[in-house]
């Protein structure tokens, strides 16, 4: 079966890379713009065309796809690499543009002459209909879902509101942030996707509409949700810092610095009556104390500006903690911004 593969970012490669280990053929890659990163700002390749190129395959980087949009001229390149491609099937993973319905056209129907097309199926990190849209991983690690899971989806014109081709569960274990249940749904989406490209031809699949309860919406991560508000139940907190945990890092102030939190845990009992949101508690080898709603939250791992992500006890090392210190309660108090 020869493939179109359109796909972004480590989520996206892991998928290209089991498709290739299958043995399908990838006639063409589409894969976002090179990006400035670190530092220096450079332009850096997406790991979807880090996997092309070390492979030799045909690449494409338009910066739209859509033909009445800002490039044209790109959109019809791409139309051109798509219609040479002759391919079967798109395969759609974190691609990070919207496939306009000319794209599903020119994927679905029949060839003369030729084994049928099976459209555009996507790689989605949920188990649609819960958390369509763009930060699926992020939340249902913040919602506290126990499980979440992979959905190989038909797609049509809607917001990831297509067929239901394979689904799979994953469990949510307590200690997972988004950087280790991407890699798990990761590695859970390349499989899924090359069972159901093998079993489509012998007629197996059968393709099921989404239920129409259910549905949730993952917004994309705005940088204010994370910083922390004191204000929230300890459990809270804590499913934000591992949400959003590596991006963009949950954050608050203390003494005049934005800390990034990294982990964290949920310690027994209540604060005593009467202090501040934020308040510390105590702070040594298990890590710093915080007040919050009628909880208390245990910082087992932050980072300074500039600085290392260091253990509690590393940190406090480098870090005098004035009598009386608090985080700032929420987001822009205290200067923080």
């Amino acid at each position: 079966m020869r493939l179109i593969f359109a796909g972004t970012p480590e989520f996206a490669r892991v998928a290209l890379a089991q498709l290739q280990s299958a043995g399908f053929e990838i006639a063409l890659v589409l894969t976002q713009p090179d990006r400035p990163a670190g530092r220096g700002l450079k332009l850096q390749p997406s790991a979807v065309k880090q996997q092309a190129l070390a492979h030799g395959l045909a690449l494409a980087q338009p910066r739209s796809l859509r033909l009445d949009g800002r490039y044209p001229e790109d959109a019809l390149a791409a139309r051109a690499a798509i219609e040479a491609a002759q391919a079967d099937a798109m395969v759609v993973a974190a691609y990070g543009l919207l496939l306009p319905q000319w794209v599903l056209d020119a994927m679905g129907g029949q060839r003369p002459a030729a084994p049928p097309r099976w459209g555009c199926l996507n790689i989605h990190a949920s188990l649609l209909p819960r958390w369509r849209g763009a930060a699926p991983i992020h939340r249902a690690i913040e919602a506290g879902d126990a499980h979440t899971g992979i959905t190989i989806m038909q797609m049509d014109a809607g917001l990831d509101t297509g067929a239901i081709l394979l689904a799979r569960a994953l469990p949510v274990e307590p200690a997972d942030s988004t950087a280790s249940l991407h890699d798990k749904l990761a590695l859970l989406g390349g499989h899924l996707i090359v069972q159901a490209l093998q079993q489509l031809p012998a007629g197996t699949l059968l393709a099921v509409p989404q239920p129409l309860d259910g549905v949730t919406y993952a917004q994309k991560v705005d940088k204010q949700e994370a910083w922390i508000d004191w204000a929230l139940p300890a459990p809270q907190i804590v499913r934000r810092i591992q949400a959003f945990n590596p991006a963009p890092g949950a954050s608050s102030s203390l003494q005049g610095e934005a800390l990034k939190i990294w982990q964290a845990q949920v310690l027994p009992g209540v604060p005593p009556a009467g202090l501040p949101l934020g308040s510390i508690l105590a702070a040594g080898h298990a890590g710093i104390e915080v007040v919050a709603m009628n909880s208390i939250v245990n910082i087992t791992q932050l980072q300074r500006p500039g600085g290392k992500r260091l253990a509690a006890a590393e940190f406090l090392r480098g870090f005098a903690l004035a009598p009386g210190a608090a985080f700032d309660a929420a987001f822009g108090a205290g200067g923080a911004a």
